[in-house]
């Protein structure tokens, strides 16, 4: 299982890189393992601001219907756009081109409450 090291993770299994005040979101290897083949997302528009653990979309895999929770909260400032023709590309590139979402953090402080990678890999086990 892949667990990049510079990577914040939640519980929910959502990846966060941090840039700046800008954050990259989107959900781990081990998620879209468990979830199978991704081929639709249902996510929130652009401007939009939501709180840390609020839903911030829907991913559709063949067999079920997953919500995606945002690890910190802010105003979403890009969507993947490569996701609309293509979202696969989370499961072949879930921590690359298959990132979902990028955020303007609203409260830096909240990165304290996420995982680093060693603890992220405990918690999957």
């Amino acid at each position: 299982m892949n667990i990049p090291s510079e990577l914040l993770y939640s519980k929910d299994h959502e990846w966060m890189r941090i840039e700046g005040d800008t954050a990259v979101v989107g959900i781990t290897d081990f998620a879209q393992s468990q979830l199978g083949d991704i081929v639709f997302l249902d996510i929130p528009s652009v401007g939009e601001t939501l709180a840390q653990n609020d839903v911030f979309g829907s991913i559709e895999a063949v067999k079920t219907v997953s919500d995606a929770f945002l690890p910190m909260g802010g105003q979403v400032l890009e969507l993947n756009p490569d996701l609309d023709s293509d979202p696969a590309l989370i499961n072949s590139d879930p921590y690359g081109k298959g990132w979902i979402i990028k955020v303007k953090i609203a409260n830096p402080a909240e990165a304290d409450s996420l995982l680093k990678a060693a603890d992220y890999e405990k918690l999957i086990g």
